[in-house]
């Protein structure tokens, strides 16, 4: 067989780098459903007409076809994210559901895009939602937002994954949308794009495109900008957009919104995780209706943003009734991808193994087996010697394998038999029962070490 070539855009770990996205991934289990949130896994394809409900996203869906299909049958895609089959979940499901319905999902999905750094072909992300029928309280926005700033923070523990802060950001469509009604804008949602185009484009492109395209001229244009520049993480804000003398009904519902969000946030930042009010953040997708929120990762603000989510009034609805909700999403391969790929991060082992257990001869390995087997009855992740070689060679073969401890038996003159753990990385060795015996809680399992401490 010939030596595969790589595809582009499907990112693969080696092993000792999965234990990172395993560990992440369990993080974010754990932290989700301490606030009460479900799990849900959604099939991989979804029909095309619900695919591309979601605005211009026809060229990056995937089109399921069989290979000997004649007919050319388009008629099912790869889901793209995750929220449009939860929409679909929810309606499909309703019936046996309660509201407001929490959930949290991680899976791959599938996007057509050049890949680059950030961004593949099939990636995972983490999504969690809260779904009301027909009314969703706003304090649900405060409540997902402060979920995943917790989340976030156990990441950015250092005796957790470590990774680097976050900043999370955080607007309010109504906010932006009645303030571009007040200075007299005829397009919002042109407007909005266009703004949401600030951290790719210099400001005074922007503000050419807020006049050719979105229809402002060059005062209201001038407004748009500075409203842009306006961001803090207490509500200073509010007073900051009243002092630009826009005056708009919607206006004011967003500033009381988004301060809330601000307000409700405080108690759970840290210097790690901060949570912004910055006013440039519009989200391109059009079904937001309120909160929005995009993060980035410091130090690596090239990504973009790795965590965007918002509140949806009206993305399903099933004819009787309407499901508005708000989520939040993080895409875990753009956040861990580029992270591991640099060295930044990664597992302290290759292997589950914290433990080898040495052969004597080949003969002992039914004996080495049941020691092993006492071991795992213990919860401790064993292994057995592949070969029955010398015991340098054995303990040689736990070194390249990362695994902490080989275990010996010593047989005395009188046939007696003790057994003894060889820590291989200080040299200490102690006689044990392998019936009792256990590792140092933090060489149970592979730990997630980052660049500094590896050096």
């Amino acid at each position: 067989m010939a030596k595969p070539t790589p595809l582009s855009g499907f990112p693969e770990f080696l092993p000792a780098d999965r234990v990172v996205e395993q560990r992440v991934i369990a993080t974010l289990a754990r932290t989700f459903e301490l606030h009460g949130f479900g799990n849900i896994e959604t099939r991989a394809v979804e029909p095309m007409d619900q695919l591309l409900r979601k605005g211009e996203t026809s060229k990056e869906v995937y089109v399921l076809k069989r290979l000997h299909d004649t007919d050319g049958d388009a008629g099912m895609g790869l889901h793209f994210d995750l929220t449009v089959p939860f929409a679909r979940y929810v309606m499909e499901n309703a019936g046996k559901l309660e509201f407001p319905f929490r959930r949290w999902q991680i899976q791959k999905v599938w996007r057509g895009e050049r890949p680059q750094e950030g961004r593949f072909r099939e990636f995972t992300q983490a999504d969690i939602d809260i779904v009301g029928r027909d009314v969703l309280p706003f304090h649900h926005d405060v409540e997902v937002a402060r979920v995943m700033v917790e989340a976030l923070s156990q990441l950015a523990r250092p005796d957790s994954i470590g990774l680097p802060g976050f900043r999370l950001q955080v607007n309010n469509r109504k906010l932006i949308q009645g303030f571009y009604e007040g200075v007299g804008a005829t397009d919002t949602d042109k407007v909005m794009q266009v703004i949401d185009k600030l951290d790719k484009l210099p400001v005074e492109k922007v503000r050419e495109l807020l006049q050719s395209d979105a229809g402002l001229d060059e005062k209201q244009a001038d407004l748009c900008l500075q409203l842009a520049t306006i961001e803090s993480e207490d509500g200073s804000f509010v007073e900051a957009v009243r002092a630009l003398g826009v005056e708009s009904d919607l206006l004011e519902e967003g500033l009381t919104e988004l301060a809330a969000v601000i307000a409700g946030c405080a108690s759970v930042t840290s210097e790690t995780v901060r949570v912004v009010a910055d006013l440039k953040i519009a989200r391109g997708l059009d079904y937001y209706t309120g909160t929005v929120f995009e993060t980035r990762l410091t130090g690596f603000e090239s990504l973009g943003s790795i965590c965007s989510g918002g509140r949806y009034d009206a993305l399903a609805s099933d004819g009787r009734f309407t499901y508005p909700g708000v989520g939040i999403s993080l895409g875990l391969s753009r956040l861990l991808v580029p992270l591991v790929q640099k060295g930044h991060l990664t597992g302290s082992r290759p292997v589950p193994s914290a433990v080898l257990v040495a052969l004597n001869e080949e003969a002992s390995r039914p004996a080495a087996d049941a020691v092993a087997q006492q071991l795992r009855a213990s919860g401790v992740p064993t292994e057995v010697a592949a070969k029955a070689d010398k015991f340098g060679k054995q303990i040689k073969y736990a070194e390249k394998r990362g695994i902490p401890f080989v275990l010996f038996e010593r047989v005395d003159d009188a046939g007696g038999t003790t057994y003894e753990a060889k820590d291989i990385r200080s040299g200490e060795q102690v006689t044990v029962d392998p019936a009792t015996w256990t590792p140092p809680t933090t060489d149970l399992k592979p730990q997630v070490i980052t660049k500094e401490q590896q050096s």
